[in-house]
């Protein structure tokens, strides 16, 4: 019985070949060109976030912080993390550099 069964599928196989046919043509699949992200991006085209600025509680000790760190800015200090026991700051230097700063309960560190 087995050998019977596999003489029947070599019969079906060989005989799929034996009739040459043309392949079907194959449409080529458009071509979609990716969005262009609304806003700035980066050298390898990831958009840059954008994060609003928000006064933290520890805003005014971070923009003294910076200063004695030669960071001048007119925008001040913004929170960048969620409120909370240890928080992130951003400040934006006169310069262009972008000054950091952790502030775990109210006592910031430079980053």
């Amino acid at each position: 019985m087995k050998r019977l069964l596999a003489l029947t599928a070599l019969v079906l196989v060989g005989g799929c070949t034996m009739f040459k046919s043309q392949p079907m043509p194959v449409a080529a699949a458009p071509v979609q060109t990716a969005a262009r992200p609304a806003g700035p991006v980066d050298a390898g085209g990831v958009p840059i976030e954008r994060v609003p600025y928000r006064v933290g509680v520890s805003s005014n000790t971070v923009e003294q912080l910076a200063r004695q760190y030669a960071c001048t800015g007119t925008g001040g200090a913004g929170l960048v993390t969620a409120e909370g026991p240890v928080e992130v700051y951003r400040m934006q230097c006169a310069d262009g550099k972008v000054f950091m700063a952790r502030c775990e309960l109210r006592q910031c560190r430079k980053m």
